[in-house]
């Protein structure tokens, strides 16, 4: 995805139905280079195009949610990676966010071992050469790629890491870290009791919206890697409760 994708992909998050005219006075560019790379972005699955303009694709299919709001979720995803040191084994759960770090990570990184129950993830950084991969088993979700169910407790009970990465739907003061997938949900906790610390990676519009399920409780979180829009009630809520809140 190149500057002028990733812009493109912002202005369609920001305002969800965009013209090609718009986008290209916007981006000072023909409305021929705009329709190529619209063409483009829907063969990833990214966009949906219709005559004379584009919305986003809002399917739960991880390449996807990639997508939304990239540039803000890469940044993160760099600031994350800096908490990660050469040599450590480290467990990376599902999500757009965790699949950017994972390969900040994997690139950044020397002799990094990465347990993760996301197929996604474990393609996503197979390139690069200097990072091993252990793809935990269990149930597969097509859409989101990534294994759940008592398969996947069993194998992440193998393991005992410092610090697992992840993402989430939602958040409230008083329900904590949401999701909106039950299995997913549980997975996470399966995964967290095999962790020194939780670290939740994830854009700052997620503090406003709050999944549908239970996901992990505030007090398991060690830190959370965001962006500065949080707002500042909640921002003041989790350091208020010891957690470590890193803002982009």
């Amino acid at each position: 995805m190149n500057e002028r994708h990733a812009k493109i992909l912002e202005l369609i998050n920001e305002h969800k139905k965009v013209e090609v005219t718009t986008l290209s006075n916007l981006l000072g560019v023909s409305q021929v280079t705009i329709r190529k790379d619209l063409i483009k972005l829907e063969e990833n699955g990214m966009i949906i195009r219709e005559h004379g303009f584009a919305t986003i694709n809002d399917s739960d299919d991880i390449k996807i949610r990639l997508s939304n709001n990239y540039e803000i979720k890469q940044k993160i995803a760099n600031r994350a990676a800096e908490s990660v040191s050469n040599g450590e084994t480290i467990m990376i759960e599902s999500g757009s966010s965790c699949a950017l770090l994972a390969l900040q990570i994997a690139k950044t990184k020397k002799d990094i071992t990465l347990i993760t129950n996301s197929a996604f993830i474990a393609d996503y950084v197979r390139k690069v050469n200097n990072i091993k991969i252990i793809l935990l088993g269990g149930e597969y979700q097509i859409e989101s790629q990534v294994m759940v169910g008592p398969i996947t407790r069993k194998c992440a009970e193998t393991f005992f890491v410092d610090k697992l990465f992840i993402g989430t739907d939602g958040f409230s003061k008083e329900s904590g870290f949401t999701g909106n997938d039950y299995m997913r949900a549980e997975t996470v906790s399966d995964m967290a009791k095999q962790a020194n610390n939780v670290i939740v990676v994830t854009d700052s519009i997620k503090f406003s919206q709050k999944g549908v399920v239970s996901l992990i409780d505030t007090n398991k979180i060690s830190a959370v890697f965001t962006d500065s829009k949080i707002p500042n009630h909640i921002e003041k809520f989790l350091i208020d409760n010891n957690i470590n809140v890193v803002t982009i």
